[in-house]
């Protein structure tokens, strides 16, 4: 199969905007900030599978993302593109589709997720039970110290707090609560939010709820599509995003691969 590398943003948010639930990431990495660091691939220059390697983390990331009919499709993406990854990565994908990448590849972690969207943001409470504040640069080592205790399989990307994409709630001082972006794209109207976090100590205060809350409302003006992703395990996270009114929209592994 032929492997054909996209350029033009135009033409992939065009193809992404056709189901935008599925396709929050590819869409906010379009964005300036984000759009030096992608390489977008396919097998068809008009339409089909898009595989997207992500190089501005602290490691490659690899998303492709399908309907269940176009999944076969996808794995021959997958395969044609096999020799061009990295020794290791993280990636998104559905269910069963890394097989596509076997024997090269395998994984070290795997950990099934539900992409949940918030179709109305009218649900969300008027006010955070908490004070939140917005976090910069000026908070890297607390955030990072934050996440290393409570999420350390955390994805993080510095520019993304350092864009304001982050809120938290400091007690005494010391950050103890926190949500993020993954990605946000003011000019395609998307965001995911992610490293929503509470230490230990903190929990079961509505900590989380707040920083939810407040994040939302604060890309709401410039967001059509907000989503987040969330272990299919993690029934606390899940109940709490259902009462503020997100929905499922499709569930997928993310997979830590490494080349065999």
């Amino acid at each position: 199969m032929p492997l054909i590398s996209l350029h033009d943003r135009t033409a992939l948010a065009e193809r992404f905007r056709t189901d935008p639930a599925l396709h929050l990431f590819e869409l906010g990495d379009l964005d300036d900030t984000l759009w030096p660091n992608t390489a977008w691939y396919t097998a068809d220059p008009g339409h089909g599978p898009v595989a997207l390697l992500y190089s501005g983390g602290d490691t490659p990331v690899l998303l492709a993302f399908a309907r269940p009919a176009a999944v076969p499709a996808l794995e021959e993406l997958l395969g044609a593109l096999r020799p061009f990854l990295p020794r290791r990565f993280t990636a998104g994908l559905p269910d069963g589709a890394e097989r596509a990448l076997a024997p090269d590849y395998t994984a070290e972690r795997r950990t099934p997720l539900l992409r949940m969207i918030l179709p109305d943001q009218g649900l969300l409470p008027a006010e955070p039970a908490h004070h939140t504040e917005p976090l910069s640069l000026a908070d890297l080592d607390a955030l990072h110290a934050l996440l290393a205790e409570a999420y350390p399989e955390s994805w993080f990307d510095r520019r993304l707090l350092a864009a304001g994409g982050y809120v938290g709630v400091r007690e005494h001082g010391r950050l103890v609560a926190a949500a993020g972006v993954h990605v946000h794209s003011p000019a395609h109207r998307v965001a995911v939010l992610g490293n929503v976090v509470t230490h230990p100590d903190a929990r079961g205060r509505g900590l989380a709820r707040a920083c939810v809350t407040a994040l939302a409302r604060h890309l709401a003006p410039t967001t059509d599509h907000l989503g987040l992703n969330v272990r299919t395990d993690n029934t606390p996270a899940i109940h709490l995003y259902r009462q503020l009114g997100f929905t499922t929209v499709t569930t997928y592994n993310e997979l830590v691969l490494r080349a065999s």
